[in-house]
């Protein structure tokens, strides 16, 4: 497997946070009207990294709460928020700010599902943690909300991009590449598709240690391929891309599901998601393929050792992954 020592320092990078892997959890507030001027609200954030500690959400100016604020944790690391507000002249063009979000590296999804079936869709960043809710809704706030979504999703998760990782430490020439990365596309956004429509539904902790599993075995594959002792991965790449490309889906689809998705943009909003995971998946194989070109032509040591660096510290990393998340079984 020449050159593969190569990727040893793009590896580094990815590894240096295992602990957060698929771990993009944007927080979710969220209005529904019930009434003229009357708003259900939501509020739902990580427990984990502080986030819940650090965050607070602000009434919108002229706004009022009108019940007690009921708080619930769910599978122990999200906390539920729940009351209602009254907000005279309805809540458009009013500035909607969450304190707390600069000192943070997440982001704020803001839904308002208004009583005629729209919806305003809005991202608070860390840079940016005020906004002001559009008086009417557009489909392109949908577009730009959930496409961005989706590129941080894949690009934060670090478990989904070591998996490609060692997929491109295995395949080698640009066809059978982008049959790889186009087969492991399909398999996830047949899964991404069916979780969230509600036509499958599987166990999330399950799923997540499959995931880190499957980087396990590939991982392997590297392994035995280096020592002349070629697998399913080397022969027929794209059929291991497909089969745990299934797998990754279905996470995908979990992530998706802690924000929610529009009433009445439901395909527009799935659709754009997929294509920012594309998005990002795309980046982060060009980078990689670009560092390993570029890396190639620099002078190296040869030493036998290097060649299996990466790919025994991908498996250990993804071996605690399974350790982490089947423990959390019990």
């Amino acid at each position: 497997m020449r050159l593969t020592h190569t990727l040893a320092l793009a590896a580094a990078v990815l590894l240096v946070a295992p602990a957060y892997a698929h771990r993009l959890s944007p927080a979710f507030f969220g209005l529904t009207e019930t009434g003229p001027d009357v708003y259900d609200v939501q509020w739902k954030v990580s427990i984990s990294g502080g986030l819940a500690a650090a965050l607070e959400p602000k009434v919108p100016e002229g706004c009022a709460l009108t019940e007690e604020v009921r708080t619930y944790v769910v599978n122990d690391d999200v906390r539920f928020q729940h009351t209602t507000m009254s907000c005279p002249g309805g809540v458009g063009g009013r500035v909607f700010a969450m304190d707390g979000l600069s000192q943070t590296q997440t982001d704020v999804l803001l839904r308002v599902d208004y009583l005629d079936g729209t919806s305003s869709n809005e991202r608070l960043t860390p840079s940016s943690a005020s906004v002001a809710i559009p008086k009417r809704p557009s489909s392109l706030e949908v577009i730009r909300t959930y496409t961005v979504l989706g590129v941080e999703h894949i690009l934060l998760g670090i478990d989904h991009l070591l998996f490609v990782l060692a997929l491109l430490l295995i395949v080698r020439g640009g066809k059978r590449i982008l049959m790889t990365i186009t087969a492991f596309t399909v398999a996830h956004s047949i899964t991404l598709m069916s979780a969230t429509l509600g036509w499958m539904h599987v166990s999330g902790p399950p799923v997540e240690a499959m995931i880190a599993l499957s980087i396990v075995f590939v991982a392997s594959e590297i392994v035995h391929g280096l020592r002349g002792k070629h697998g399913l991965t080397a022969r027929a790449p794209w059929i291991v891309a497909f089969s745990f490309g299934l797998l990754h889906g279905f996470g995908f689809a979990g992530a998706l599901a802690q924000v929610g998705l529009p009433q009445k943009a439901v395909p527009l909003a799935l659709l754009t998601f997929n294509v920012g995971v594309e998005v990002g998946q795309l980046m982060f194989v060009a980078v990689a393929l670009a560092a390993r070109a570029a890396l190639a032509r620099l002078p190296a040591p040869k030493q036998a050792w290097m060649s299996f660096a990466t790919p025994y510290a991908i498996g250990c990393v993804a071996m605690f992954w399974v350790i982490e998340r089947v423990a959390a079984f019990f």
